[in-house]
């Protein structure tokens, strides 16, 4: 934000006096320094309201208090509108992109207000516990996402409506339930068609994740809906939209965790296969994937060609708290901020082929607390063709330390072993050859590979010990052989396959959200111990 605009937003409350003497904007709930009270700030889209919440204090009478959002004209600095928002979540109302329409969250209903008028509801969607919106990108027809959290038994819901069309039973464009939810986040697309819903839940009850549970739904304005099968068990850290609306790419998994691109079929189109990631953001023009792995990683970037599925560079950003794209595709920006990280605090102009164009850092005693590319209309910049040879910087590439792996003491003189934590799975097209079969899934094929590989084994080692066939031995009547040459170890195998099977089916049906019984759940459980017995068993032992 400029100067002149954040002089602007002095004269709005008192409270805002701490600010101005700040060296900083504080926005979205961050306290001000030296005070416990939270203040925060939000700008319509077009610039011309800006929307003030602070923590709502009720009378000691037990009537109502003062109202605490207030919304103000950015031009002459006269209050629009106040109301009670007694919520800090959710508490900034929601614009679409040409500030016709805005709609707030106000009991079992949304409030939607035309033109900028906050005295006149223009439209009303009401909905029996209505919990959260989300309003479309671009202009008319405008369309809102709802979600109402389930209770007693029911099933959460995603309802698409396009405004202001909210009356009758059919008055709904699609709608996806689901179980396992206790708060959700609806991503429009850019040409607002379809949404992702990530559901998640405050505690995983399988114990296998500290952070909850989350499950991705595809729900479009045709009516198609789709729980996205992630092949990967663990979080879901990221998911992003490809400006052209026709694909996204998920970050999921236990790390390593994998990064795939799928279509609006929500088929796997390109499997980018596992790293050290949780994030990723694609260029404006939609023709370069960034996957990225901030916070509590290293800051390693892949920089991929999505067209052709082919990878650019991978420069290492450590420490870095915020990553954007430039409006022409071709710069990145990362930087170092606080208050998530007050040492080294800093910026890096990149290009997307992994050189370093400009790099500040901030003195001992300074803090960097924000940092932005100048915005641009859509279409000001071209795309275009993507370069694989890095161009030439002045700035000295910073070469990371290779990061070694912990040895303990007893282990540090003695000879390094091949073992590995993970197993690392390399990139991989999904996309289905003309012609040919659907392809396996990354796990389907590895499963595939272990078994070729046991099977060649055992005919190896059978073949070492069978007597050499001598011209004169008359060819013998044939007997079916079982696979193990056991009939008895074969029947255990096949009971075993076949309730890995049942198993397999009650993780479909858990994914798509059918709420399963104790037994069910507890068979599941017991997957790891049938697949080592199975394998035991294939291979002899």
């Amino acid at each position: 934000m400029d100067h002149h605009t954040l002089q602007k937003a002095q004269c709005f409350q008192g409270n805002l006096e701490k600010i101005a003497k700040s060296t900083h904007l504080v926005r979205m709930g961050h306290c001000l320094p030296g005070t416990m009270e939270k203040i925060c700030l939000e700008f319509s889209p077009n610039n011309t309201v800006l929307a003030t919440w602070q923590p709502y204090t009720a009378s000691k009478d037990g009537t109502a208090g003062v109202p605490n959002l207030q919304l103000y004209d950015v031009k002459t600095g006269t209050c629009l509108k106040s109301f009670i928002q007694k919520k800090m979540q959710n508490w900034c109302p929601s614009w679409s992109d040409d500030e016709i329409i805005c709609a707030r969250n106000v009991n079992n209903e949304v409030h939607f207000f035309e033109n900028n008028n906050f005295n006149t509801i223009a439209n009303k969607l009401h909905l029996q516990k209505v919990n959260d919106f989300n309003l479309s990108p671009g202009s008319q027809p405008y369309k809102v996402a709802v979600y109402v959290p389930g209770s007693k038994g029911a099933p959460s819901f995603v309802r698409l409506y396009q405004y202001p069309n909210f009356a009758g039973p059919q008055a709904a464009l699609a709608n996806k339930s689901f179980f396992k939810a206790d708060k959700v986040t609806m991503l429009w697309n850019k040409k607002a068609t379809a949404v992702l819903v990530i559901a998640s839940t405050d505690v995983d009850k399988t114990g296998a994740s500290y952070y909850g549970e989350q499950t991705l739904h595809y729900i479009a304005t045709n009516g198609e809906s789709a729980v996205v099968q992630l092949p990967k068990n663990g979080p879901i850290y990221d998911v992003v939209w490809n400006s052209s609306s026709t694909e996204f790419c998920a970050v999921y998994g236990f790390m390593p965790a994998k990064a795939t691109v799928f279509n609006l079929k929500c088929d796997p189109v390109f499997d980018f296969g596992t790293g050290p990631r949780n994030a990723a953001f694609y260029s404006p023009h939609g023709h370069i994937l960034v996957l990225a792995g901030f916070g509590n990683l290293r800051g390693q970037m892949e920089v991929w060609d999505v067209k052709n599925y082919k990878l650019i560079s991978k420069p290492v950003a450590s420490d870095s708290t915020y990553f954007a794209w430039c409006p022409d595709g071709e710069h990145i920006l990362t930087a170092t901020c606080a208050p998530r990280l007050r040492v080294n605090n800093g910026y890096k102009v990149w290009h997307y082929t992994g050189s370093i164009l400009h790099k500040y850092d901030v003195p001992s005693n300074g803090e960097l607390w924000q940092v932005s590319w100048q915005p641009f209309l859509d279409g000001v910049f071209p795309a275009k063709t993507i370069m694989y040879q890095a161009v030439p910087s002045e700035v000295p590439s910073e070469e990371p330390k290779p990061a070694t792996a912990y040895r303990p003491p007893a282990l540090r003189n003695k000879p390094a072993t091949n073992s590995k934590l993970h197993e690392d799975e390399p990139p991989q097209n999904m996309k289905p050859h003309p012609g040919g079969d659907k392809p396996l899934s990354k796990t389907a094929l590895k499963n595939q590979r272990k078994h070729e590989a046991k099977r060649a084994a055992k005919q190896e080692a059978r073949s070492d010990l069978a007597p050499a066939p001598t011209p004169q031995s008359e060819p013998r009547n044939t007997i079916t052989q079982s696979a193990s040459g056991d009939p008895e170890v074969d029947k255990k195998i096949k009971n075993l396959k076949k309730k890995l099977k049942a198993i397999e089916q009650l993780k479909e049906q858990a994914a798509s959200g059918k709420q399963l019984e104790k037994n069910q759940l507890e068979k599941i459980q017991k997957e790891t111990a049938l697949l080592r017995e199975l394998e035991d068993l294939e291979l002899g032992i």
